[in-house]
C-alpha cells in the first residue's frame, strides 16, 4: 500500500503541467492585487481548485498507461489500488493547506491586517474543495474514462466562479466571510461522506474493468 501511495503522489508532482502553473500563478497574482485583505482567501480557493484538477489529471495517466494490466501481474488487489489513490489525495491536501497559510501570510503582511476568520475559512476551503472535486471526478474516471472526468471537472469550476462573482459584484467579500462559517461544518461532513462513497463507487468501477 505504501508503494502505491508513493507512486500516486510522485505521479501527482511529475505530471504537473507548466502551463497550468503559469495560468494559476497569473490568476493568483491578479487576485492578490485586486481583492485586498481577502486575497489570501480567494487565492487559497484557486490553489485548492488547481490541486483538485491536478489529482484528477495525474490519476488519468494510469488510465492512459493501462495500469490495470500491470496491477494484475502484481501482488496487490483492486481495493488497494483504489484506496491508495484516495489516500494520496488526502496527502496532497497538505500542499493545499500550506499554500493557503502562505497566501494568507503574504496578504496579512501586504495589507497589514490579520483576520483569524479569513485564515480559518481559507484553511477549510483548501481542504474541502479538493475533497469535493476528487470525490466527484474519480468515480467518473473509473466508470467512464478520464476524458469524461476532466470535462466534468471543468463544470465544477463554473459554480465556484459564480459563487465568488456573486459576492464580488453584490454584497462584497465581507459578507462571504460572515456567511460561509455557518456552512463549513455541514460542508465538511458532506465532503467526508461523499469522499467515502466516492471511493466505494470507484472500487466498483475499477473491478468491472478488464
Amino acid at each position: 500500500m505504501k508503494g502505491l501511495i508513493y507512486k500516486d503522489i510522485s505521479l501527482f508532482f511529475k505530471s504537473i503541467d507548466k502551463k497550468v502553473i503559469l495560468i494559476a500563478a497569473g490568476t493568483i497574482i491578479l487576485l492578490m492585487f485586486n481583492t485586498g485583505v481577502y486575497a489570501g482567501l480567494l487565492t487559497s480557493m484557486m490553489l485548492a481548485m488547481t490541486i483538485g484538477m491536478q489529482n484528477v489529471m495525474s490519476f488519468a495517466s494510469d488510465e492512459k498507461a493501462g495500469w490495470k494490466k500491470y496491477q494484475l501481474a502484481m501482488p496487490v488487489n483492486a481495493a488497494s489500488v483504489v484506496i491508495s489513490k484516495y489516500l494520496a489525495v488526502v496527502c496532497t491536501l497538505a500542499v493545499s493547506l500550506m499554500g493557503s497559510l502562505l497566501f494568507n501570510l503574504l496578504s496579512s503582511v501586504a495589507f497589514r491586517r490579520f483576520d483569524a476568520l479569513v485564515w480559518g475559512i481559507s484553511a477549510a476551503a483548501s481542504i474541502l474543495i479538493p475533497l469535493l472535486w476528487t470525490g466527484i471526478c474519480l468515480p467518473l474516471t473509473y466508470w467512464f474514462g478520464f476524458h469524461i472526468a476532466q470535462t466534468m471537472g471543468l463544470f465544477v469550476v463554473i459554480p465556484m466562479f459564480y459563487f465568488i462573482k456573486y459576492f464580488e459584484d453584490g454584497a462584497g467579500f465581507s459578507a462571504m466571510t460572515n456567511i460561509i462559517p455557518s456552512y463549513i461544518a455541514v460542508t465538511g461532513i458532506a465532503a467526508v461522506i461523499l469522499f467515502i462513497l466516492s471511493m466505494i463507487i470507484s472500487m466498483m468501477g475499477y473491478n468491472r474493468r478488464k
